[in-house]
């Protein structure tokens, strides 16, 4: 009879099967336990060589959660993925589509009711953390705002999922200035930002217990 495992053990025997896994990664430590998250959410190991990070896109985050500042998120399952890890750590989370004014704006400006959140929060934005992991069209009108001027938030992890617009949308996050989290191609999606968040919140809580 197989032995039952702890749920921590189990992750741990996970990780450790990455680990053997993905030799050759090349990443820094703190981006590999990024990465290696990501992996776990997923059981993808091509991941591996797809994510990409903004030199300064750790830092920004960590320090963002430590000083608790909002994050805004695009779905309701990355907020459900993040909720409970960012309450220890006392950060509010925000699902963008949680607000009742989006829908009808969507139907005044011909946009997708993501793109219409997005735009809606856009005075909240700066200096947050936003995740991305659903639609290309709220990335799409995120980078929008900033073109216009727009304070840059303090980290985007930006991951939609999809084949119409993701991997372009993506490959546009990556030619900006300010600090992200994406990936190349159309893989994505909302468990991969919701544990992306998670591990700056693990990194973030090992900074304050020292």
């Amino acid at each position: 009879m197989t032995a039952v495992l702890l749920p921590q053990e189990i992750e741990q025997e996970s990780f450790r099967r990455i680990e053997a896994a993905v030799r050759e990664h090349g990443l820094p430590p703190s981006q590999w336990a990024v990465v290696r998250r990501m992996i776990h959410a997923v059981a993808d190991l091509e991941l591996a060589g797809l994510v990409r990070f903004h030199p300064e896109a750790l830092a920004a985050g960590v320090t963002a959660l430590k000083q608790r500042r909002p994050v805004f998120t695009d779905t309701r399952m990355v907020l459900a993925g993040v909720s409970g890890r960012l309450q220890r750590l006392a950060v509010p989370v925000t699902c963008l589509l949680d607000n009742p004014g989006a829908a009808a704006l969507a139907r005044e400006r011909g946009l997708t009711r993501s793109a219409a959140a997005v735009l809606q929060a856009a005075a909240h934005l700066p200096g947050s953390i936003v995740a991305i992991g659903n639609a290309p069209t709220a990335l799409r009108q995120l980078l929008a705002l900033l073109e216009e001027g727009m304070a840059p938030p303090a980290l985007i992890i930006g991951l939609p999922v999809g084949f119409v617009d993701a991997a372009e949308a993506k490959e546009a996050l990556s030619a900006v200035a300010c600090p992200y989290i994406t990936m190349v191609g159309p893989k994505g999606g909302s468990a991969l930002a919701a544990s992306a968040l998670n591990a700056l919140a693990i990194l973030a809580e090992e900074e304050l217990s020292r």
